[in-house]
């Protein structure tokens, strides 16, 4: 418990520092271009693709009805574009957990093994591509638990339970893999990744909580679809630095367990070489 209030309140102050912000901007610059490049092209055919689908359900066509009998008509001019808004919410996210591995965890790494671990070896259990194909893969996994999920985002209470359940779960796999790839070597990941299996999935959870904070934005922007060109960008920053919280509390816990598992087994073959009696 004391390394992981530890490593929450280190990664809270590195991500104060300059360099962690101007990081933060690469993967905002990219994700907003291309956000804005894909709404630009594309934004009214979809809106008119998604509007003609809903006007196909009976359901939907007897609420518009009760709607205009009410007054509020108006309603249903927003409804597909902020249904269209809501459904790329998880593309957002896992697109910016992506960015943040890729572009910005192997920096924040080395910046925090510099400061805080310059003694501990780095013994590249991982190269690039794993890293890479092992996020691909924990990414292509939580999509299919997001699709799997969603009849449960109609329930109230459980739309605020699973969607950062799943995010957290993939944070967890991405995140914590990326801190110890160039560090660890295989076998002491996985010695890790065992020993510490619940603290570190209790900061991918708590990562995904954050990771919904952004959710206020989403709402205005479905109350407002009009300033969804400046609401779109904003949302992702705020994404990619909950994100570079998470990868910084991910790897001050993560170096820190791993150097303590080398103190360890340091003392276990001292030990074991001081009791072995002499031929």
């Amino acid at each position: 418990m004391n390394r992981l209030i530890d490593s929450f309140w280190r990664a809270a102050l590195y991500c104060l520092h300059p360099r962690v912000i101007a990081l933060s901007f690469l993967p905002l610059v990219i994700m907003a271009a291309v956000a804005l490049g894909l709404g630009y092209f594309y934004w009214n055919d979809a809106v008119d693709l998604l509007r003609t689908q809903l006007d196909s359900y009976q359901l939907v066509a007897s609420m518009t009805e009760w709607l205009q009998g009410l007054g509020l008509s108006d309603l249903r001019l927003v409804m597909a574009p902020a249904l269209l808004l809501v459904m790329a919410i998880p593309v957002i996210v896992m697109t910016s957990l992506l960015f943040v591995a890729l572009l910005m965890t192997p920096t924040m790494v080395g910046f925090v093994a510099e400061r805080r671990f310059p003694l501990l070896d780095r013994r590249k259990g991982a190269s690039f591509w794993a890293s890479l194909l092992w996020s691909l893969a924990s990414t292509l996994m939580a999509c299919l638990a997001l699709l799997l999920s969603l009849p449960l985002w109609l329930i109230p209470p459980l739309v605020l339970v699973v969607p950062p359940l799943i995010w957290g779960w993939l944070t967890y796999r991405v995140m914590a893999y990326d801190a110890l790839a160039d560090h660890a070597s295989a076998q002491e990941r996985e010695q890790v990744f065992k020993t510490h299996r619940v603290p570190l999935l209790c900061i991918g959870i708590l990562s995904g909580y954050l990771g919904a904070a952004p959710s206020v934005i989403w709402a205005s922007g479905a109350m407002f679809v009009a300033m969804a060109p400046i609401l779109v960008p904003i949302a992702i920053w705020i994404y990619t630095l909950v994100f570079a919280f998470s990868s910084l509390w991910f790897t001050h816990y993560a170096l820190s367990a791993l150097q303590k598992l080398r103190a360890d087994n340091a003392t276990a073959v001292a030990a074991d070489s001081f009791n072995r009696p002499s031929t």
